[in-house]
């Protein structure tokens, strides 16, 4: 388990794309909400105390495209062996230590817990949205069900079938899990810094009044615009 704070782009391995551009936002003087990340370490612990290796690569190795029904029944197995397994006592317990302390006993304390792939944005591929995003999130037993969750989503059916498309070993792909004090956001959105359509002189940023996973997901379609970099 890391702070936010602590993490920087050097950190990828560990703790996914998300963590580490949170954590230099965090250096940079950025408003970042407090919160740990739930390291790549971590998910690997939870795969070999569950004997889950050898389980997901024999599946993953039979995966393929060309079949959406044969795609949707293997994701749900693959996702079924995360359900029935168990988060290792050591690993529930200092998330839940980490949660009490970001807390700080407000039983009525709400987190966002967010995927963080080691596989996000990406020169040729961008897997942004692709995994699991849960907000709201009250309540011990609810966050560890909910990590849990961000694992499996390695597996949908969109994810799998993107990795295929990109030539991406599944075996090779590795998640982080954010655990951060939730925002009431009136108003959300994302920044690139280069527009990736267009001109590389102007940055482009899509936003409205929802929160950010609504826009990175796809479920709303947001306002656009367009900011010269020279003469902002």
């Amino acid at each position: 388990m890391l702070d936010i704070a602590e993490l920087r782009k050097e950190d990828i391995a560990l703790v996914g794309g998300k963590g580490a551009n949170l954590g230099e936002m965090t250096e940079n003087g950025f408003p970042v909400p407090e919160g740990f990340v739930v390291t790549t370490e971590a998910f690997t612990h939870f795969l070999e105390k569950n004997s889950l290796i050898e389980r997901l690569n024999c599946l993953a190795g039979k995966l393929r495209m060309d079949s959406d029904a044969q795609l949707t029944e293997a994701s749900n197995e693959l996702r079924r062996l995360f359900d029935e397994s168990k988060i290792p006592q050591d690993l529930a317990f200092e998330i839940i230590e980490r949660y009490e302390q970001m807390a700080r006993n407000d039983k009525t304390a709400r987190v966002a817990v967010r995927s963080s792939a080691t596989a996000e944005d990406l020169p040729t591929a961008s897997f942004a949205g692709q995994q699991d995003t849960y907000l709201n999130i009250n309540g011990e037993m609810n966050v560890l069900e909910k990590v849990k969750r961000c694992w499996s989503s390695l597996f949908t059916p969109r994810a799998i079938a993107y990795r295929i498309s990109k030539g991406f070993d599944h075996n090779r792909v590795r998640l982080a899990v954010v655990v951060q004090e939730m925002i009431d956001s009136e108003v959300s959105g994302v920044m690139f810094t280069l527009d990736p359509t267009a001109s590389s002189k102007q940055m482009m940023i899509e936003a409205g009044f929802v929160q950010g996973e609504a826009i990175v997901s796809g479920k709303v379609t947001p306002d656009t615009y367009f900011v010269d970099r020279d003469t902002y």
